[in-house]
C-alpha cells in the first residue's frame, strides 16, 4: 500500500462506513485490502478461517441476492450460505456444480445480471422474517450489549433486561457487571443466541466537552450498496423514542459498516446515550431516573418494531402498561 496522508485515509474512512479517525489502524488496513478486489480479479470459495473476503465477495453477493438467490447478507465474506447461494445459481444455469465462483460462474452471472433481477429479496426477506414473528415478544430473542466496562451502560441494560423478561422476552446479555468480552467474543455469542435484534449500548467521548447528544448506528454501506431494512427502521424508532422522552440533542441515525453492525446476523444497533466528556451529558446518564427513562424508550421501540403500522401509536406516547391492554404482554 503506497503511503497515505490523514486527508486520504479521512476520506477512505468515510466512504466505508468505518469510523472517521485518520489513522490506518488494523480496520482500516483490512478495509483497504477488501476493496482492491475486483469481482473476476480472483476465483472465490469457501475455505477453512480466515474466510475470504473483499469487494468482488460483495459484489457477487449483491448480485445473487438482486437476481433471487438466498446468499444471506451483503458483508463481503464467502461463507457457507453464499457458497450454497452459487452452487443454485449453477445448477439453474447448467454449469458445474461446485460452490466456487470461477470463470464460468463468473462469466454466466455477468451475462445475465442484466436481464434478471429479484427486485430487493434480501430487503423482503428481512422484513418477512420480522413480519411473520408477531407482534408478541413472548417469542422474541434479544441480546444487549452493553459496550466495554462502563457501569452505567450497564445499568440501563439491567433495567431494559427486566422490563423484557417482564414482557415474556428471552434476554441475553453479552457480559456480566465485571467481566468484558472482546468484540469477536461479543459478536460470536450474539450469533450463537439466535437472537431477533441485538442492540448495543455506549456512552461516547470526545476530546472536548462541545460533543453532546444521542445517536443510533445500524448497518449499512454505500460502497457495497446495502443496508439493514430492520436495523435502519429500529434505529429510526429507537432515536425518535429517546429524543421524544428526553432532552438528549438528537445527533441522528448513521449507516456503518462497523465489524459489530456487519457480522452479527441479526438486526442490529448501536446506541450512543451521550457523551461522557459533555458535563451535561453525564450527568444525565448518571441519575437512575435517567437510565429508566432510558430502558422504557429501548423496550417501546422494540415493540414498536413488531407492531403493525396501524397498530402504532405516536412516538413518546405508547407505555409499557398498554402492552397488557393490547394482548401482547405475557
Amino acid at each position: 500500500m503506497h503511503e497515505l496522508n490523514e486527508s486520504q485515509i479521512r476520506t477512505f474512512q468515510q466512504t466505508r462506513g468505518l469510523s472517521v479517525t485518520g489513522i490506518l489502524d488494523e480496520v482500516t488496513v483490512r478495509a483497504f485490502e477488501e476493496a482492491r478486489w475486483k469481482l473476476g480479479d480472483r476465483s472465490l470459495n469457501l475455505q477453512e478461517p480466515p474466510l475470504m473476503r473483499g469487494d468482488d465477495v460483495a459484489a457477487l453477493q449483491s448480485r445473487l441476492t438482486e437476481m433471487g438467490f438466498d446468499c444471506g447478507r451483503v458483508d463481503g465474506i464467502y461463507g457457507p450460505r453464499l457458497e450454497s447461494g452459487v452452487r443454485e445459481f449453477q445448477h439453474s444455469v447448467g454449469i458445474s456444480v461446485d460452490g466456487k465462483c470461477g470463470p464460468a460462474t463468473i462469466i454466466a452471472l455477468l451475462r445475465l445480471t442484466r436481464i434478471v433481477s429479484g427486485g430487493a429479496p434480501l430487503a423482503m426477506r428481512e422484513s418477512a422474517t420480522q413480519r411473520n414473528r408477531g407482534p408478541a415478544l413472548a417469542n422474541k430473542v434479544i441480546v444487549l450489549n452493553p459496550e466495554g466496562s462502563d457501569s452505567l451502560v450497564y445499568d440501563v441494560a439491567v433495567r431494559t433486561e427486566g422490563r423484557l423478561l417482564a414482557l415474556g422476552a428471552s434476554v441475553f446479555l453479552t457480559r456480566g457487571a465485571s467481566n468484558n468480552p472482546n468484540e469477536v467474543a461479543r459478536i460470536a455469542f450474539t450469533n450463537q443466541s439466535s437472537a431477533d435484534l441485538m442492540i448495543s449500548l455506549h456512552v461516547d467521548s470526545y476530546k472536548n466537552e462541545n460533543a453532546h447528544g444521542v445517536a443510533t448506528y445500524f448497518y449499512g454501506s454505500d460502497a457495497h450498496g446495502v443496508h439493514s431494512i430492520v436495523g435502519e427502521r429500529f434505529a429510526s424508532l429507537v432515536q425518535r423514542e429517546i429524543c421524544a422522552r428526553s432532552d438528549l440533542v438528537n445527533c441522528r441515525t448513521h449507516a456503518k459498516a462497523w465489524d459489530l453492525l456487519r457480522l452479527t446476523r441479526a438486526p442490529a444497533v448501536q446506541i450512543n446515550l451521550g457523551y461522557s466528556s459533555n458535563p451535561g451529558d453525564l450527568d444525565r446518564i448518571s441519575r437512575p431516573e435517567f437510565r429508566d427513562v432510558i430502558a422504557e424508550a429501548l423496550v417501546i421501540a422494540i415493540q414498536r418494531l413488531y407492531l403493525a403500522s396501524e397498530d402504532d401509536a405516536k412516538t413518546g406516547t405508547l407505555r409499557i402498561a398498554d402492552l397488557r391492554k393490547a394482548g401482547i404482554r405475557r
